[in-house]
């Protein structure tokens, strides 16, 4: 049976230990209504806005409609965390510091995130899918905590991390590629596809 109408999904339910993906999942469906720049960075309010000439008036509705909009949608994922919040940015902002956490515990998960970043290996037994998810990973968290981490850093960190099995595979990157311009995609192909070599030989 064909169904016309709009498109319904189950928005992302957040909870104490889902924060981050909660918010990047997020982004995405406030994106595709056209509202995550209002929440993103808010809207002034006036207080005579009876003194604005009529177009202007127009505009700060359209305003008003996209914040309540993004508002409600925030709504439909939480239970009362933001009730008081009267604006999308303010509820944003409010599970932004309940969740993410203040300045002190943010600093404190980056130098975590950034020592687990440092330690990263991949293991005897892993296969690169397996060991560019759980570095995707780290990289994701330390940017959604503020840290602005290069692709060459996660490209030379990916290229350090392999077994030695993999030496000569880095080698030959290392001499033929530009690692200042690949992208991490590029580099987990072509290990990939080394990887297959050596699997069937």
């Amino acid at each position: 049976m064909e169904n016309n109408g709009p498109l319904s999904f189950q928005y992302p339910c957040l909870t104490k230990d889902n924060y981050e993906k909660w918010c990047l999942r997020m982004k995405v469906i406030l994106g595709s209504q056209d509202v995550w720049e209002i929440v993103d960075r808010g809207y002034a309010k006036l207080d005579n806005e009876d003194a604005l000439p009529h177009n202007e008036k127009e505009v700060l509705a359209k305003t008003r409609k996209k914040d309540q909009q993004a508002l409600t949608l925030i709504h439909q994922c939480l239970d009362d965390k933001v009730a008081d919040a009267t604006t999308s940015k303010e509820a944003w902002e409010i599970l932004q510091n309940s969740l993410q956490g203040v300045d002190k515990v943010k600093k404190v998960k980056l130098q975590t995130l950034r020592a687990d970043f440092d330690v990263l290996k991949m293991k005897e037994s892993e296969c690169i899918s397996d060991c560019f998810s759980k570095v995707k990973a780290v990289v994701n968290q330390l940017r959604r905590y503020g840290e602005d981490i290069e692709y060459v850093r996660v490209v030379e960190k990916i290229l350090r991390t392999l077994t030695p099995k993999f030496d000569f595979v880095v080698c030959a990157i290392e001499e033929s590629k530009d690692l200042d311009s690949m992208m991490v995609e590029q580099l987990e192909g072509s290990l990939q596809a080394h990887e297959e070599k050596i699997k069937r030989r």
